[in-house]
This record gives structure tokens, C-alpha cells and sequence, in this order.
């Protein structure tokens, strides 16, 4: 694992942990559906435009398939469902759940990657799981039909990141799919996706400014940037080393909540904090075998 990796990691961290807060600030005014297909949309117009002036060979016509295939699972899924969980759970209980995902890569690793799930892995990514529970403290928050389904989506969204990354991992190999490619093509096709649903999506005010601008900045840095960084990393990483980002994202959507919206932290953030710390270099340390 190198430095650079890392690096690129802790960044990702930072831009996805932001996203849960610009979920919160955008669905209310402009819908779950209408916000996750503009995030969606605006991001894969930069991706392309960043194809395009780089020369990535896109060939649309034999990675229409594997295009299509990581846009639902890796966008459409995700997106709609985190954007819907928005309007019942906290920012940082989506984080929260969304840092299952490396637990359901890691099986889906050993299903279809054949990756060895090692005790060191394991303990890593159970670790991270209890320290993320410490950060916002489970089961602060009413269980009803409304929190029950939001959770639910959740889990689905992360699980469908953690299928995408092992598909992108299989087609990403050595004479593949370029990375930059799967990003731009993937992240294209699920907008095509969503769009047929804008119309029965339309808010019945105009969103103000304020929302239109964390919509803008979930789709160029929180999915375009983060995801032209992320693909290439599961390729050179794998997805299980890849995905244990997920570990680090509540963190940081508590440390975004105490700057811009003045949320207290307390003792438990700064134990949990150590605890996903801790975690992560379990993972990103355990043997590849």
C-alpha cells in the first residue's frame, strides 16, 4: 500500500463524508429521485468531458454491457437509495451503513474473485464496523416504518458499491476496460437510466441556490472526481482494501457537521475515530493472499 494510495483514500474519505451532508441540505427541497439523477447527470457530463480531453478510449459498443451493469449497481442503486434515506436518517447514520460495504465486498471477494478472507481482514472489518456504530451511537435514533426502510436502503446501496467494485476489479484486469472509461461510461449510463423518472420527480418549488449548489458539488467532486479516483484504485488495490474508505466516511461527515453546521462532537466520536483508525490499518495491511 503505498503512500499515494493512502493519500488518495483519506481524500475520498473526505469528499464522500461531505456527500451525506449535501444530501441532507438537497432532498428536502428537490426530491430523493431529482437529486440523484442531477448528481448523477452533471457528473458523467464532467467524466466524459475529461475522456474526451484525455483521449480514453471509451468503445462504447463492446462496453455498453459492463457499462450498464456498474451504473445500476454502482449509481443508479446507491445514489437513489442514499438520496432517499436522506429525508428519515442523519447524515452521519448513512455514512454509518454505508461503511457495510466493505464487509459485503470482502464475501463477495471470496465468491468471485476467489480472495481468501483472512483473520486479520476480518478483525479489521468487524473493528471498523463497532467503531462507526461508537461514532454516532446505535440506536439513537426512533426505529419506525420510515427509519426501518431508510436503513434498509442503505444496506442495499452498499451492497450494491461493493458488487460494482468486483465488477470493475474482473474487467478492469490487464488488456480490459479502462478505469477512466468505466467511470465516465458508467457513471453516463446511469443518468440514461434515471431520466425517465424525472418527470414524475419534479418539486413543487423551485430549490433554492443553496440546494442547487450541494447537488453541483456532490456531482463534480462527491461522484466525479471521487469516482475517476476510486475505479482506478479497486483495479490497483482490490475491492476489499478499496472499499475500507467506507471506514473512514462518518468521520469525516461529523467533522464537515461540527465546521458548517455547527454540530457538537463528543467523547464518543474521538473514541470511535481511534477505533476506524485502527480498523483501517487492519485492512490495508492484511496479506493479499
Amino acid at each position: 500500500m503505498s503512500a499515494a494510495d493512502l493519500a488518495k483514500l483519506v481524500f475520498l474519505s473526505a469528499i464522500w463524508g461531505g456527500s451525506f451532508i449535501f444530501l441532507r441540505v438537497a432532498v428536502p427541497e428537490t426530491g430523493p429521485w431529482l437529486t440523484a439523477t442531477l448528481r448523477t447527470t452533471l457528473a458523467g457530463i464532467a467524466l466524459l468531458a475529461f475522456a474526451t480531453a484525455t483521449r480514453v478510449k471509451m468503445d462504447w459498443r463492446a462496453n455498453l454491457k459492463p457499462f450498464a451493469v456498474v451504473g445500476l449497481f454502482a449509481v443508479v442503486i446507491p445514489f437513489s437509495c442514499f438520496s432517499f434515506a436522506a429525508l428519515h436518517l442523519p447524515a452521519a447514520h448513512s455514512a454509518v451503513l454505508n461503511a457495510t460495504a466493505p464487509l459485503f465486498g470482502a464475501v463477495f471477494s471470496m465468491v468471485w474473485l476467489a480472495e481468501r478472507l483472512t483473520m486479520q481482514k476480518l478483525a479489521g472489518l468487524m473493528l471498523g464496523i463497532t467503531g462507526v456504530a461508537v461514532l454516532v451511537g446505535a440506536g439513537s435514533i426512533p426505529l419506525n416504518a420510515n427509519t426501518l426502510t431508510a436503513f434498509a436502503a442503505c444496506l442495499v446501496a452498499a451492497a450494491g458499491y461493493a458488487l460494482s467494485s468486483i465488477i470493475v476489479k474482473k474487467t478492469g484486469q490487464p488488456g480490459g476496460i479502462h478505469p477512466i472509461a468505466m467511470a465516465s461510461g458508467s457513471m453516463a449510463i446511469g443518468s440514461l437510466i434515471m431520466l425517465p423518472g424525472v418527470p414524475f420527480s419534479v418539486p413543487a418549488a423551485m430549490p433554492s441556490m443553496t440546494a442547487i449548489a450541494c447537488i453541483a458539488a456532490m456531482a463534480l467532486l462527491s461522484s466525479g472526481l471521487a469516482q475517476a479516483l476510486f475505479i482506478p484504485l479497486i483495479v490497483k488495490i482490490g475491492p476489499t482494501r478499496a472499499m475500507s474508505v467506507s471506514f473512514l466516511i462518518p468521520l469525516f461527515s461529523m467533522l464537515w457537521a461540527f465546521l458548517f453546521l455547527h454540530e457538537p462532537v463528543g467523547m464518543a466520536t474521538v473514541a470511535g475515530g481511534s477505533v476506524v483508525l485502527g480498523a483501517m490499518a487492519l485492512v490495508l495491511t492484511a496479506p493479499k493472499a
